[in-house]
């Protein structure tokens, strides 16, 4: 029997199959932005901004997607991003998102918020490195219980999360009235309602099983007192965060340390000095401050400053395998992804997230051919062109790039 998800040629489609999955006070909280979503909409028109320049009679027949990140070789250039609302796109989706990250050859990172426990996610997958996503709360005991109960666990690095010190204005969820842990009011009841499969396949299996979804990994004395209030605003946030924090996680994490949510070079600088591994350049998706720069913009600012001492990533707005491939030519080391898996898992749980992983994998594959890459060290902005912003950094050799002239692909 075709599965629908094999039916979806692109994240688009991905996205529409989960459009009609979910209420839609779920599936807005996931798709949608902050405000007037001007961020939102920037994030992926910023991408059509930036053309390819590519080269030809390049043999590319061997070509390889596979890095070296933090010292561990992965198949793709991507990691499956931090979301904490997976487990409510299927039941324990985090579970599924992890196992289709391990038959892709990709971290998987796992969100604060998640409805399933770092434990239960590391006792079901194995052969990939588990990171952990935290959000540091305004009681830091608190939170440095958690660093402790990931070390244990054996995940691999710790995201901290520094851009999110006050809750995005996110309107639609109010007018929807979703919550964590749920509350019903008739508009949501009517909206769940009109949504049978995902009622009997989510939602009714947790309230047989586990009871209503929560934040399994908050502290057992705080857990049971979340009162329901509207995603995205149920979490506790910490406007006190400072670079001490930083410096104190440092001490007590002895495996990577990835600060994520930096836009600024001298945040970045000043991360490497805390003894960050490395950074992740985002805003968020869009999802929290309105008018705010896409990290596309500002990716190579950041290299140049801190390409040498950190590992760069990136994230928000990637929706296509070509996004991937300019992200990579700028100087990022690699992508993380959040929404198009988020659509795959709840398209089909494992299926669905392995298709979108199928996806980037195909499209990226495809771009590489035809720009003239065989790896992705022969990425760099020689191949760019963009009218309105900086894609070069001051040293494009610090990955030991190789521009592909004519001479050199002759001798190839």
């Amino acid at each position: 029997m075709t599965h629908a998800v094999d039916r979806a040629y692109n994240i688009e489609d991905l996205r529409e199959i989960a459009r009609r999955r979910l209420p839609k006070g779920l599936f807005e909280f996931v798709d949608r932005g902050t405000e007037d979503e001007v961020s939102l909409r920037n994030n992926r028109a910023v991408f059509e901004r930036i053309r390819f320049h590519p080269r030809t009679l390049v043999d590319v027949s061997g070509r390889s997607q596979e890095i070296t990140l933090f010292g561990q070789k992965q198949k793709m250039p991507v990691i499956i991003a931090p979301t904490g609302t997976a487990g409510l796109m299927w039941h324990h989706g985090e579970i599924h998102l992890a196992r289709a990250a391990a038959d892709a050859g990709v971290p998987f990172t796992l969100a604060t918020g998640s409805t399933t426990s770092m434990e239960k996610v590391a006792e079901s997958v194995s052969g990939i490195p588990l990171w952990f996503q935290l959000y540091m709360w305004p009681d830091r005991k608190l939170s440095h219980q958690l660093v402790e109960r990931a070390r244990a666990a054996g995940f691999k690095a710790l995201v901290v999360t520094v851009d999110g010190v006050a809750s995005g204005n996110r309107e639609y969820n109010l007018r929807n009235g979703f919550t964590i842990p749920f509350s019903f009011t008739r508009r949501n009841i009517t909206d769940v309602l009109m949504h049978p499969r995902w009622l009997a396949g989510v939602l009714a299996k947790y309230v047989l099983t586990t009871g209503m979804p929560r934040y399994e990994n908050y502290p057992s004395e705080i857990k049971h007192r979340v009162t329901a209030r509207p995603m995205g605003r149920s979490q506790m946030r910490n406007d006190s965060l400072n670079w001490d924090d930083l410096r104190d996680l440092r001490r007590m994490w002895p495996n990577i340390l990835i600060v994520k949510g930096v836009l600024h070079p001298q945040d970045a600088m000043l991360a490497a000095d805390c003894g960050a591994d490395g950074v992740v350049v985002s805003n968020h998706g869009g999802r929290n401050l309105d008018g705010i720069l896409s990290p596309i913009e500002v990716l190579p600012e950041i290299v140049d400053a801190v390409g040498k001492r950190l590992t760069v990533l990136v994230d928000s707005g990637f929706r296509r395998g070509s996004d991937v491939v300019k992200a990579l030519a700028m100087g990022a080391n690699a992508v993380q992804i959040g929404r198009p898996t988020l659509y795959g898992v709840a398209s089909g749980g494992e299926t669905g997230a392995r298709r979108a992983l199928t996806i980037f994998r195909e499209e990226i594959d495809r771009v590489m051919a035809l720009i003239g890459a065989r790896s992705i060290a022969d990425l760099n902005p020689e191949i760019l062109r963009a009218p309105d912003f900086a894609l070069r950094v001051a040293d494009p050799a610090r990955r030991g790039l190789r521009l592909l002239d004519t001479a050199k692909a002759v001798e190839r």
